[in-house]
C-alpha cells in the first residue's frame, strides 16, 4: 500500500500488514509510524490525499478557534493509535483560505475523512477522543 512519510512527504510502498514494530522513509529514512499530525497546504494537499492507499483524516481549523484548541490534542492521542492505518492531517484555514473554501468549511473544527481521494465523511464540532477514535474504526 502507499503511504505517505509525516517527515518529508515522500510516497512509500509498504506491505499491508496488521500490526507494524518498524517501517522507514525509503527517502528520508525517519519512521512511517510517526503518528504527529502532518499539516496540508493548497500545494500538498492534492498530492497527499490522492497518493495514500489509508484513510487521511483533516482537521480543518484556525489558530484564534477555542474548540479548535481544546480538539487538538484529542486529535494527536487518536492519531498515535492508528499508525500505519490512517493519516491524521491538519489545515490552517486561516492560512490556506483557499482550502477551506474548496471544502465549504462553513464552521470550524471540522474533519472531514478521505478514503481512495475522495470525502467520504465530514463533521463539525470538536470531538472527545473516544468519538475521533471511534470516527476512524468506521472507516477502517
Amino acid at each position: 500500500m502507499r503511504v505517505i512519510c509525516p517527515h518529508c512527504l515522500n510516497v512509500n510502498n509498504v506491505p499491508q500488514k496488521e500490526s507494524y514494530k518498524k517501517a522507514n522513509c525509503g527517502k528520508c529514512k525517519q519512521s512511517l509510524l510517526d503518528t504527529k499530525p502532518i499539516d496540508l497546504t493548497n500545494a500538498n494537499f492534492d498530492e497527499v490525499v490522492v497518493n495514500s492507499d489509508i484513510p487521511v483524516i483533516v482537521d480543518c481549523w484556525a489558530p484564534w478557534c477555542g474548540p479548535c484548541k481544546m480538539m487538538a490534542p484529542n486529535f494527536e492521542k487518536a492519531a498515535s493509535k492508528f499508525p500505519l492505518k490512517t493519516l491524521f492531517a491538519k489545515v490552517n484555514t486561516e492560512e490556506e483560505q483557499a482550502l477551506g473554501a474548496r471544502f465549504g468549511i462553513r464552521s470550524i473544527p471540522t474533519l472531514i475523512l478521505f478514503k481512495n481521494g475522495k470525502e467520504v465523511h465530514r463533521v463539525s464540532g470538536a470531538l472527545d477522543e473516544s468519538s475521533l477514535t471511534q470516527l476512524v474504526r468506521q472507516f477502517l
